[in-house]
């Protein structure tokens, strides 16, 4: 039976509850913003007027039977699933659950090493253990690319007793793998394929994009509502297949998940899903116009790189997104994260990451061609004013990793901090990245290398954001006994 994408259940819902004027005696203790005056004139009396408890009238999210049913029943057939669960908790929580549904302790894992954090932190929790595809390296632009399917197939015939394959759909600079040949070879093993779509929302939408992994078989995907779809921030939707429990994959949603479900999140979601199911094709063709105006603005200023499909090789980049506007910034002599700096500090342009040679600047449906004009006539004048040689740069964004134990046991191991020069050799107990992207440099359980230090060193020099450790300085590491 076809549900009708022109209802919002939860939205619908929320609204009919402020008319009725509920007088509150239950949580939130602010009681409809009447006891925290800065926060209702700060956000506003409607949006803290909707900051309720689960009730009848409005579900439950650990168990809805109503109006949040109806709402991811209308997501699943959006998505093209067979069910979707509504997820406050950002991707990362709907990725740990996908994770944790397919693994249990001792069970191995086949992944890219370039994943976000979220999915080792899956490990860490269930004790699953990775079996990691080191992808291909592009070496001019120092960014990591996909998964060859030739990679996926000798890691299954090395590991015949793998559950699960986990695949970026696409990572965050748009590289895509071949999905679905990726899903077909990984059935035939009877293993389930897992998709990381924090930064394909678009695809279950769009024309002439990358294949959405639902579509294409996948037995479980994470999608970032709130990325790319429109939706509030944290606000996130996982997907299953037909032959995944929902009720089994409900129980390991909620042994993370809080039982206190925002309904600001919730509602966004749903109007969003709505919004995408009815207006998603007319508004990423539009999306996909201002990303190729963008690339050519850009290269047209000479010395940045604002690469596109033109990288395909039908293998490890099967596919490219081609609404991420990823520039690689070496040319001109600096490293991406100083044009992320001088973006933000000097021309008020907020992009979302600048890494050692790339920036991102992530497009989507709230854009407009005055906003890249600007962006555009930023970067020239930065090349005019701050360009310099490139001599001494260095360019690789992403190392291989050599895993000496898993994550769960080197995170809970005992451990000793050392001041960061003197840990080559040791092995790391806990995470190292620059956020964004969120991609570790190194995880529990990983050999620490003087190449690797000296990545770390460098990003910190340049200005990364860098995160993970207990050391906020990232001056000493943990590492095992």
């Amino acid at each position: 039976m076809s549900l009708s994408q022109e209802k919002a259940p939860v939205y619908e819902a929320l609204e009919e509850f402020r008319r009725m004027r509920v007088v509150p005696f239950d949580v939130p203790g602010h009681k409809r913003g009447r006891g925290n005056k800065e926060l209702r004139e700060f956000l506003g009396e409607k949006c803290v007027s909707l900051d309720v408890n689960s009730m009848k009238p409005l579900d439950n999210l650990c168990h809805p039977v109503s109006v949040i049913r109806e709402a991811e029943e209308l997501a699943a057939e959006a998505f093209g699933a067979s069910h979707a669960f509504l997820m406050v908790g950002g991707t990362t929580s709907a990725v740990q659950s996908m994770v944790l549904t397919a693994c249990k302790r001792g069970d191995k894992i086949i992944l890219p090493r370039n994943v976000h954090r979220s999915v080792i932190n899956a490990l860490v929790l269930c004790g699953a253990v990775p079996v990691y595809v080191n992808p291909d390296v592009d070496h001019q632009l120092g960014i990591a690319l996909g998964m060859k399917v030739s990679q996926v197939e000798q890691a299954i015939t090395e590991n015949p007793d793998a559950v699960a394959v986990l695949v970026n759909n696409p990572t965050y600079y748009g590289i895509c793998s071949d999905i679905k040949s990726i899903i077909a070879l990984a059935h035939a093993h009877g293993m389930m394929v897992l998709a990381d779509e924090a930064h394909g929302t678009h695809f279950y939408f769009g024309e002439n994009l990358p294949a959405a992994a639902m579509k294409a078989g996948a037995d479980m995907a994470a999608v970032s509502m709130h990325k790319s779809g429109g939706s509030l921030t944290q606000s996130s939707l996982l997907l299953t297949g037909p032959e995944v429990n929902p009720g089994y994959v409900s129980q390991i949603i909620n042994l993370t998940q809080t039982t206190s479900g925002s309904y600001l999140l919730l509602s966004s979601l749903d109007i969003s899903r709505r919004n995408l199911a009815l207006h998603g094709r007319e508004t990423f063709r539009q999306v996909v116009e201002l990303a190729e105006y963008a690339r050519a603005e850009i290269n047209a200023i000479g010395g940045y790189y604002a690469y596109s499909r033109e990288l395909v090789n039908g293998d490890s980049i099967y596919d490219f997104d081609v609404t991420k506007l990823s520039v690689y910034t070496l040319e001109i002599g600096l490293a991406g994260i100083e044009v992320y700096d001088l973006l933000r500090d000097e021309y008020d342009i907020q992009i979302e990451f600048g890494d050692i040679g790339n920036i991102l600047a992530y497009l989507s449906i709230g854009d407009r061609r005055q906003d890249i004009e600007r962006l555009a006539s930023a970067l020239a004048e930065i090349k005019r004013l701050y360009q310099k040689s490139r001599n001494g740069m260095m360019s690789q964004e992403y190392i291989s990793p050599q895993v000496v134990v898993t994550p769960q046991d080197a995170f809970y191991a005992r451990k000793e901090s050392l001041p960061l020069k003197e840990t080559a050799g040791r092995v790391c107990s806990e995470f190292v990245m620059c956020y964004p992207p969120g991609i570790p440099i190194l995880a529990p359980g990983e050999r620490i290398t003087d190449k690797i230090l000296d990545y770390i060193v460098y990003a910190r020099e340049k200005g990364c954001s860098m995160t993970g450790p207990e050391d906020e300085k990232i001056e000493a590491l943990n590492v095992l006994l």
